[in-house]
């Protein structure tokens, strides 16, 4: 299967992209934009929320990176 070309260019992601808001269970968070260390970019989160477990909160660390597809090729 043939790898999607990335739509945008470097220039264009770093001077346009805004972050995003993820939800979970509720709490609000929030990816920033960012090019990570291989080269790709995307957006990235780290935050921390509460889920019930059988009626009991437990606290998580919450983290994601959100990757565009083909964009560590882009020079």
């Amino acid at each position: 299967m043939a790898k999607s070309p990335c739509p945008v260019t470097r220039e264009e992601f770093k001077t346009k992209a805004k972050p995003v808001s993820v939800s979970v269970e509720g709490v609000p968070l929030t990816a920033e934009p960012k090019e990570f260390s291989t080269g790709s970019f995307g957006w990235y989160l780290s935050g921390k929320a509460t889920i019930v477990v059988d009626g009991k909160p437990v606290q998580v660390q919450v983290g994601a990176n959100l990757t565009i597809i083909g964009s560590k090729e882009l020079k």
